[in-house]
């Protein structure tokens, strides 16, 4: 989960307001310092943590409740709004409006730039733009050999010169080329922001390249030491954004928030892995859905595009409706799943899911149960995957030899089809009664039901 602890926390606070018989100053000042006490452990600057708190107690006390809503469900919109206005409130689009569009990447040494050049070469080229990268880390040994094998990872063309030391030598180098592409990254060295010589190259590189994009590239565990840093770059060569990398581990990531209101702008991306499709658009309220464990529908469908085309997902949601899905179409929709990511990632943009408390080792056994899966139907027929129910005792025992598996697992993927038959026939109906009740069976009580082992 992005930001476990500062998740729990903010989750905490949340249930505290919902087992509250009333809400009143009381509670309100209760929830504040919770607030504060959450951001504080997680490296958010002081001042920050206390104008945002302060807003949130003067809307509780202060504002009507709305028609239609009780004061502790206005309670609950009044922190979510605000901490969305505290993380950005919109997101921070970048345009890609001229040909090429620059985004030039400058940060700290180790803070990740070449490794989100890749990952942004990827996330670019997936939505159909021609692009380059430019590699101008000419201070760090093998930094041109790195950039290069990433560029090959990512299928883009990457100018570079190892034997050139000055980097605005290799933007001269390439620079007539650059005009065939849509969107240009260029990779700079690494630098102590408070360094002189190091401040004065970057300067030059930003006045040659004039970029459409300068993101500082920040990492979630840099601490409080981000204010200076993020000032020093933005009085060198204006940050327009920034991506803050590391979001998958156990760092606190106040810094790069801190970092954000320091030179006033937004993040753009945020890096929740080491795979080169780890990379994912910064949307504000989507992220703190997600801390206060609403989910984030937004990004799970747009994982969702990416792994099944579109069509494909409504022939599939068709024949779902119909209740005339069988293993081929489980087989598909477990092949999505795989790529859109592990499972402990999706669940936390599903809504609700982290209500289920499922512990994360749970995930993990049923990721695994998923890929087994996968093996037992490569070892079916055909004729047995379009129609599971010719599968027999001794059909069984043969796929079982196939697959290497036991005919326990067996009876466990068939007993999944059925259950998913059984919610296609609910869904089927149509009747809000059906629903209501197959939503209780497969989301709590349910979800014990299918035996998650």
């Amino acid at each position: 989960m992005v930001l476990d602890k500062l998740g729990s926390s903010l989750k905490n606070t949340l249930s505290k307001i919902a087992k509250a018989i009333f809400v009143d100053e009381k509670l309100i000042n209760e929830l504040v310092k919770d607030i504060q006490r959450a951001l504080l452990q997680a490296d958010v600057n002081v001042q920050l943590v206390f104008d945002l708190t302060n807003k949130i107690k003067e809307r509780a006390l202060k504002e009507e409740t709305p028609a239609g809503l009780t004061k502790k469900e206005y309670l609950v919109k009044v922190v979510y709004e605000e901490l969305v206005n505290f993380v950005g409130k919109e997101e921070g689009k970048i345009e890609i409006k001229s040909k090429p569009t620059k985004i030039m990447l400058v940060g700290l040494f180790g803070s990740g730039k070449t490794t989100q050049a890749g990952k942004l070469a990827k996330f670019y080229t997936k939505r159909g733009y021609k692009v380059a990268l430019v590699g101008l880390d000419t201070h760090r040994p093998a930094a041109m050999d790195q950039i290069e094998q990433i560029a090959k990872k990512a299928n883009v063309p990457v100018f570079i010169d190892k034997k050139e030391k000055n980097p605005l030598n290799i933007l001269k180098k390439f620079e007539k080329e650059f005009s065939k592409y849509n969107i240009i990254i260029i990779d700079t060295s690494g630098r102590d922001a408070l360094s002189k010589d190091l401040i004065e190259e970057i300067k030059k590189i930003n006045i040659a390249v004039k970029p459409e994009e300068n993101l500082l590239v920040i990492s979630a565990d840099i601490g409080q030491a981000a204010q200076k840093q993020a000032q020093a770059f933005h009085e060198s060569c204006k940050i327009t954004g920034v991506i803050v990398t590391k979001m998958d581990g156990t760092a606190k990531a106040g810094g790069a928030l801190t970092a954000c209101a320091a030179t006033d702008t937004k993040i753009k991306f945020i890096g929740v892995g080491e795979k080169s499709e780890d990379l994912e658009v910064f949307r504000p309220e989507g992220f703190i859905s997600r801390l206060l464990g609403m989910g984030d529908l937004e990004a799970l469908l747009e994982k969702a595009e990416q792994a099944i085309s579109k069509e494909d997902a409504e022939d599939l949601g068709k024949r779902f409706l119909k209740g005339d899905f069988n293993l081929i179409d489980l087989y598909e929709q477990m092949q999505a799943m795989s790529k859109m990511g592990p499972l402990s990632k999706i669940t936390e943009m599903i809504p609700g899911f982290s209500q289920l408390k499922m512990p994360k080792e749970l995930l993990k056994v049923q990721e695994g149960k998923l890929k087994k899966w996968r093996f037992i139907m490569d070892s079916m027929s055909r004729e047995e995957l379009e129609d599971p129910d010719i599968i027999s005792i001794t059909r069984i025992d043969r796929i079982a030899k196939g697959a290497g598996t036991s005919t326990k697992e067996i009876r466990e993927l068939l007993k999944q089809y059925r259950q998913s038959k059984k919610m296609a026939k609910l869904f089927k109906g149509g009747s809000p009664k059906n629903m209501e009740r197959m939503m209780k069976k497969f989301s709590g009580k349910g979800m014990q039901g299918m035996k998650f082992k």
